[in-house]
């Protein structure tokens, strides 16, 4: 069931997205070689406290397996739900940063694939290419149209480029839940899927390989790499669907500000 929201519903959203915004920002600040994910993590999840929000996935799952911590951070082949720890950064490196928070009653989750003081062309290539699948697929967000016509804009861009769209893993709606309906697959065909309406939340994210397409999990229960040990970027915004263009609620502009790069000058921040 979709649940649509109102003006002030709304509101609360673009406020709780906006703290995920500033909170990567935070993060960015630190992004180094020689630092570890499990540090990067401390700093979101004091900054998130600091602001009266709370960390939405730390906790999150199935009983037996909690997600342990405030951020997903996932680190080359790694797609999405790296678990922080003692892994340490080295120059190069692509990194996926998750960020969900509730406050005010609702969730706000924004992802964005930072690099590691720089990286080759082949890499900022397939991060370019993400990146505008995200943008290109919030472009067909709008009322009457459909999730089909979300996720072939994204298919389609990527998979000219020779990228793998994976499959298994969605964007979603979002709300006062971190998962809502309806399901927003990164793959499929223009006027299929749900009909979208003005008033629906969702949390736009393509999931992008350098390689195939094909995943697997790792022995924690929670990290999700490349099956080829290619590897993968990611990207997320959560938007209100209109009728006309769609409101971004999380923004990138945070980040530019502190990494002072647009990639290929992309706008990226909506």
């Amino acid at each position: 069931m979709v649940y649509l929201k109102n003006d002030n519903e709304i509101e609360k959203m673009r406020e709780s997205a906006q703290l995920v915004s500033q909170t990567l920002a935070e993060v960015a600040r630190s992004i180094r070689e020689g630092i570890t994910t499990a540090e990067l993590n401390q700093i979101a999840e004091d900054f998130i406290k600091k602001h009266n929000g709370k960390p939405v996935f730390k906790g999150y799952g199935p009983r037996k397996n909690p997600f342990p911590a405030a951020l997903c951070i996932s680190v080359n082949e790694e797609v999405v739900h790296g678990i922080p720890g003692d892994r340490v950064l080295q120059a190069g490196d692509i990194v996926s940063i998750d960020c969900g928070i509730h406050k005010n009653g609702f969730i706000g989750d924004s992802a964005y694939t930072f690099v590691v003081e720089e990286c080759d062309e082949e890499t900022m290539a397939l991060l370019k290419t993400t990146i505008e699948s995200l943008y290109l697929g919030i472009s067909k967000a709008r009322h009457g149209n459909t999730t089909g016509d979300i996720g072939s804009a994204i298919q389609s861009h990527c998979e000219s480029a020779g990228y793998g769209v994976i499959r298994e893993l969605v964007g979603h709606g979002v709300g006062r839940n971190l998962h809502e309906d309806p399901a927003v697959p990164n793959y499929g065909y223009a006027g299929r899927g749900k009909r979208l309406r003005s008033g629906t939340t969702l949390a736009v994210e393509p999931m992008i390989t350098m390689g195939g397409r094909e995943i697997k999990t790792l022995d924690d229960g929670w990290t999700i790499t490349t099956a080829d040990g290619k590897r993968s970027a990611h990207y997320e915004h959560d938007i209100v669907v209109k009728d006309g263009e769609a409101d971004i609620l999380s923004t990138f502009a945070y980040i530019e500000e502190i990494t002072k790069i647009q990639i290929d000058n992309v706008v990226t921040h909506g």
